[in-house]
Formats: C-alpha cells, sequence, structure tokens
C-alpha cells in the first residue's frame, strides 16, 4: 500500500505556549542513496540499526526530511525545535538553510529556527545524522551500542516574544534551587532564565502548589533592562514542607508566567524539596534517614526497536525494575527520557544518572580519554546538559562522572576532578558519584564511589567476596571512601551446563546456571557481611553490544526482549519485593541431568514452601534469606517437582529428566 504524505497543519492561538510533536510524516534515507528512489517512510522515534538484529552495529550518515506547513499567524511568535535524542551528531536545515549542530546522542536539545522559516507557507525540514566513530565527543569506548538515529521525540515549540527561554542546554530554562531544606521549612531561589529580545520590561508571577492543591508562595516582580539570556532569581519560602522521600514522594508545581504586555509565557514545573548525605556509619540518607539502596543498571536498548523505545515500553520496563523490588535504578552512560524519571519522582525511586564517560573492559587497549580541549569541552558540555535537562527531578539524587575509566597513560584522575569541581558548581544540593574497577586515587574523587569487582567469578572463588568485604571495612583508606558494590555475570537461557565453571573472558558459552550460582552467593555474602552504602546489579535487561559474542551483554536479570525472566530475577523479587509473592523453582531449562542425585533450589518470599519429587515429599533447607535447597534428590528417568506454600495458595512446577552420559 503505497504511503501519502500529508504536512502538518495546526490552528493558531493568539498567546499561548504551544507545543506540537512531529514524530510522523519523516522521510528517511542514507547519504549516498537517491532520495525519491530509495526514501522510506519512517515514524520517530527511529533507529536504523535496530533493523539489522541484535548483533549490528552500523556506522554511517542518514538523512530525515519532512515538511511543516507554518500558519501566517504566527508571524509576530517565535518557534523552535525541539529533539529528545539524536544519536550522535545532528545537524539541522530549515529550507535548505543550516540552522545549527548538536554533538552527544544522549541528551535533548533546541534550535529556534523563527528566522528560517516561512510563514503561511510549507517548510522543508531536513536533520543530518551520523553515528561515526569521533575521538572528540565522548563516549569514545564503551560496551554498550550507541544505536543511531532520531530516537526520542521531535517537538515543534511555539511561544510568543518574551519568553522563558528553551534554549538553555534545552532545559525547562527553571531551576528551583533549594538552599535550606528541613521539616520547619524550605528556602530558596527559582532561576529564570529569560529572553525577551524586543521587550523593554516583563512582569514576572511565580507560584507554588503544594501537594494538596493549595498555594503555598507567589511572588510578582518587574524586570527590565533586558538582554537575550537574562537570568533572574525569584526567593521562595515554603513553611512545613511536605518532604520528598523514598516513603513519602510529595511533589510540588512550580509556575512562572512572563508577560509583557502583549502576551504571556507560562512554564511549570514539578520538584521536590529533600536532602542527601552519607552519614558516619555508610549510609545514603534521605532528609537524615538512612536509606537501603537496591539499585540496577539499565541500558537504553531493546530488542527489535534498538534505542527508539516508545513512552509504553518506557513504563513497561520500570514495571519491570519495580516488579523486581529495586528502589533504585542507574541510567547506564547517559540519561533516559525524562519520563522515566517523571516516574522515579512519583514513586519515590532513586536515580543515578551517567554522563557518558566509560571504558569498554572488553578490549585491552581502548582508550577512553584524550587530553585534547575539544574532549574536555565535550565532557563539560555534555554534564551541564545531563544537570540541567534533569534539575527538577527529585528522585535524581547523583551525578555519575564516570564508568570503569583506565588510569594507565595520560592523566585522568585531573579531568575526573575538574568534572566533579564543575557537578558541584552546577547542583550543590546532589552528591557525585563514579564506578571504579581498580585501586587508586580516582576512588576518592567523587562522593560517592562504587567498586566493580572480578572476585569470586573472573578470578578467585565466590568465598573470597567476604574475604573482600573485610578488607575493605579494615583497610584504613576505607573509612575515607563513601562505598557501594556493582556485580553481575552473563548468562544465556538456552546456555546449560552439568558443571559450574569459572568464567573466561570472551567466551561464548554462557550457561545461565553460571549466572544463578554469581547471583545466589553474592548476594548471600553481602546481605551478611557488606557493608555498602548501596548494591546495584548489572544489568537489569541484557543490551546490544556488538564486540561481545551474539552481539549483545547477556548478564542482565532479563533477557533482550525485556519480556523474558531469568532464574536470578525471582531470586532478587524473592528478597527484595515483599509485595509480591515469590515461589520459584531455580534452573529449570536444565532439564536434561545426568546424575540421579541432584540439587533443587527454590526461591520463595512465601515461607518455607513444601517440596514433592513426582508426589514424594522432600527435605528443604534454608542456605540464605527466600534461598531453601534440597541437598540429596534422587532422580530417575522423569521427574516433575512441584511446591507450593503453607497454604497452597502459590505454587510452582518444573520437569527433569535423567539421560545417560
Amino acid at each position: 500500500m503505497a504511503l501519502i504524505f500529508v504536512p502538518m497543519i495546526v490552528v493558531a492561538q493568539p498567546s499561548s505556549r504551544l507545543v506540537r510533536n512531529l514524530n510522523e510524516g519523516w522521510r528517511f534515507f542514507y547519504s549516498w542513496d537517491s532520495e525519491a528512489q530509495e526514501a522510506e517512510y519512517v515514524s520517530l522515534p527511529h533507529c536504523w540499526d535496530s533493523v539489522l538484529g541484535a548483533s549490528s552495529y552500523y556506522s554511517s550518515t542518514a538523512n530525515y526530511t519532512r515538511n511543516v506547513t507554518i500558519p501566517a499567524e504566527w508571524s509576530e511568535r517565535r518557534l523552535f525545535m525541539r529533539f529528545g535524542g539524536v544519536n550522535s551528531v545532528a545537524d539541522l536545515f530549515v529550507n535548505g538553510r543550516y540552522v545549527g549542530t548538536h554533538s552527544g546522542g544522549f541528551t535533548a536539545f533546541t534550535m529556534e529556527i523563527t528566522e528560517f522559516v516561512r510563514f503561511g507557507a510549507d517548510n522543508f525540514i531536513r536533520v543530518v545524522v551520523s553515528n561515526s566513530e569521533r575521538n572528540d565527543m565522548l563516549p569514545i569506548s564503551t560496551d554498550v551500542d550507541i544505536m543511531a538515529g532520531i530516537y526520542r521525540d521531535v517537538e515543534l515549540v511555539v511561544t510568543p516574544k518574551s519568553i522563558v527561554s528553551p534554549l538553555y542546554y534545552s532545559s525547562d530554562g527553571l531551576f528551583v534551587v533549594q538552599r535550606k531544606v528541613s521539616e520547619d521549612g524550605v528556602e530558596g531561589v527559582v532561576q529564570c532564565h529569560l529572553s525577551a529580545p524586543t521587550a523593554e520590561q516583563v512582569q514576572l508571577t511565580m507560584r507554588i502548589v503544594g501537594p494538596d492543591g493549595y498555594e503555598v508562595d507567589h511572588r510578582t516582580m518587574r524586570v527590565s533592562k533586558l538582554s537575550d539570556g537574562k537570568v533572574v532569581e525569584i526567593p521562595f519560602e515554603v513553611g512545613h514542607p511536605e518532604l520528598w522521600s523514598p516513603a513519602s514522594p510529595s511533589m510540588y508545581r512550580v509556575e512562572v508566567v512572563v508577560d509583557d504586555g502583549k502576551a504571556r509565557d507560562e512554564v511549570a514545573v514539578s520538584t521536590g524539596f529533600r536532602t542527601i548525605a552519607v552519614d558516619d556509619e555508610n549510609r545514603l540518607c534521605i532528609n537524615g534517614v538512612p536509606y537501603s539502596v537496591r539499585g540496577v543498571n539499565m541500558a537504553h536498548d531493546r530488542r527489535g526497536v534498538g534505542m527508539a523505545i516508545s513512552k509504553n515500553q518506557v513504563v513497561e520496563d520500570f514495571d519491570c525494575v519495580r516488579g523486581l523490588g529495586a528502589n533504585a535504578v542507574r541510567s547506564l552512560i547517559g540519561p533516559h527520557t525524562s519520563l522515566l524519571y517523571d516516574m522515579c519522582d512519583r514513586t519515590g525511586v532513586l536515580a543515578w544518572v551517567d554522563m557518558p564517560f566509560s571504558r569498554s573492559t572488553l578490549g585491552f587497549l581502548d582508550i577512553c580519554y584524550y587530553p585534547t580541549p575539544q574532549f574536555k569541552e565535550s565532557g563539560f558540555e555534555m554534564l551541564k546538559e545531563i544537570v540541567y535537562q534533569n534539575f527538577n527531578h527529585p528522585s535524581v539524587v547523583m551525578w555519575g562522572l564516570f564508568n570503569l575509566v583506565w588510569q594507565r597513560g595520560d592523566d585522568v584522575v585531573a579531568y575526573v576532578k575538574e568534572l566533579n569541581e564543575l557537578a558541584h558548581s552546577l547542583d550543590a544540593s546532589r552528591m557525585t558519584v563514579g564506578a571504579s574497577n581498580s585501586d587508586g586515587e580516582i576512588n576518592f574523587v567523587t562522593d560517592l564511589i562504587v567498586l566493580r569487582q572480578d572476585v569470586g567469578y573472573y578470578k578467585g572463588s565466590v568465598e573470597d567476596v567476604a574475604v573482600w568485604c573485610r578488607q575493605l571495612r579494615q583497610k584504613q583508606w576505607g573509612s575515607k571512601m563513601c562505598y557501594g558494590v556493582c556485580y553481575g555475570e552473563e548468562g544465556v537461557m538456552n546456555h546449560t551446563s552439568q558443571t559450574i565453571e569459572r568464567a573466561q573472558r570472551g567466551e561464548r558459552y554462557m550457561p545461565e546456571r553460571r549466572q544463578t550460582y554469581m547471583h545466589e552467593n553474592y548476594s548471600a555474602i553481602i546481605d551478611s557481611v557488606g557493608n555498602f552504602w548501596g548494591v546495584w546489579l548489572d544489568n537489569i535487561f541484557d543490551y546490544g553490544s556488538s564486540r561481545r559474542p551474539y552481539g549483545v551483554n547477556n548478564s542482565g536479570l532479563v533477557c533482550h526482549d525485556h519480556t523474558t525472566r531469568k532464574d536470578a530475577y525471582y531470586l532478587y523479587r524473592a528478597k527484595w519485593n515483599g509485595a509480591v509473592p515469590t515461589l520459584h523453582i531455580a534452573n529449570r531449562r536444565w532439564r536434561e541431568r545426568v546424575d540421579t542425585l541432584q540439587q533443587v533450589d527454590i526461591y520463595s518470599s512465601v515461607g518455607e514452601p513444601l517440596m514433592l519429587v513426582n508426589g514424594d515429599t522432600a527435605t528443604l533447607r534454608m542456605v540464605a534469606p527466600c534461598h531453601y535447597r534440597a541437598d540429596s534428590v534422587v532422580m530417575h528417568n522423569r521427574v516433575v517437582v512441584e511446591v507450593s506454600d503453607a497454604t497452597n495458595c502459590y505454587s510452582d512446577r518444573a520437569e527433569f529428566e535423567i539421560v545417560r552420559k
């Protein structure tokens, strides 16, 4: 069926800000193609890698084009295009004229197009997108595939002349800066970035509405001597606030109206008031209350769509995280769409947002840092975009500055220190964090550090984790470092093994059973002897990684389809989610076994279960909280294992078969 493109026509309104979605009706073609013959119609979000399969990572340059009809009634207004995310470099043209360039695929950008459009006519939009490798832009080295395309929403923003600027790092243009927070009151300023090129004076009105819908503060002021990009700070006070916390995620609405006598522009943001700190016992505290952080790393892609995740899929992913019982999420090497943090805000889930300063551990000679002015400035600009675009989210409690970077060669620690100073200058209310797999000074730069160690799977034995935990607490420098832990192991569901052997780097055989064994032992040891401000699982979902066997990093608790759950998912759901009953027989995909004497593991959050083997009762023992085991189960031929709780409300069933060697 032929596709017919209809230009977008919208009805003008005289004075309020309008936002129109531009996701439909784009033509897509590679730069070497003939547009007339090769262009295909696509809807955004779109990734060109996603059609090539999980193991494909296609570096190229492509074009997205479409027409937009701009009503003549908008001739006295200003027009902007906002891109939620384009990987990795985007050049915008309107009616053949160059508007600007944005570098960096994980952050939004906005460009004003007022002077480039023809009012009352059709306008031709072209976006040239490239994901070619560069040495002047982060990330240089990463395990995560940076899949190309316009993979988030595109919007047309129509405003009056005098406005809260959408151009300030593509942020809201409003920042609720908290300078004093307690149960008695909150004090601070609402920082407004104005753009009023034709007005001599404007009136600003600010109001704050509490969680109950009642107004708690209202201020009005006149602003003169305007210049484009003028910054105005409006002080505010909120008495006896409802503080935001994971247990009570109370949200306030902050509204600002700009009135130049001819038109009004209104911008509103949601935020929450809270304090963040680490106490002397290495516990993360929100509003002075210690909080046990159970977090998961989350990459950015999904099988079949790449990084072009729909809003419904974002919701599904968040529900999966919540279903696990995790109370914190880490946006790995770059921010996710703001929708994810909106949901974190409303539900009390903590968020760690990384900047894309990373090194892949797969390539021994990988370079992750170039000490050039261009590279360093790229990182500074990305950090500013990340901070300003997510500033008002109370759930975002830490800025991630680096991920497993190498300290060999040029002095990367000095650059991390610069990033740390910049982050604190941009936002004094939050902490900084880094993920490290090495010793040295880099572990003492950021406020928090998360240690990623290979103990127990690439070297040593799992039992060595307990020794490492004790040494970490006993070392003198341990008291100077606020440390958390991150761990994970690859596991492929259709890989089975009769024995568990140590993982080897680069191997293609990754039995799920080994992943399950690693998580069972790691979690049990860390729960009993660890002293970490946070525990982070790597990763909640498998993700595209073209440098790995099969083109996927299989360390997720859930497969790359973001639907199929591995055994380890149920282990943590039993441990972490007290609201959802869990009763699960582990290693069920290791169906064919050779020994008649077998071990069966059960994960249960509903108490000690009853287990039957071909109808006969088997003895269970608890090896760790929520983890039960039958050590010596005699199996012959085909075996049916059934488990149920004491009330027989919850049950599970698995079949096994004993085969000859």
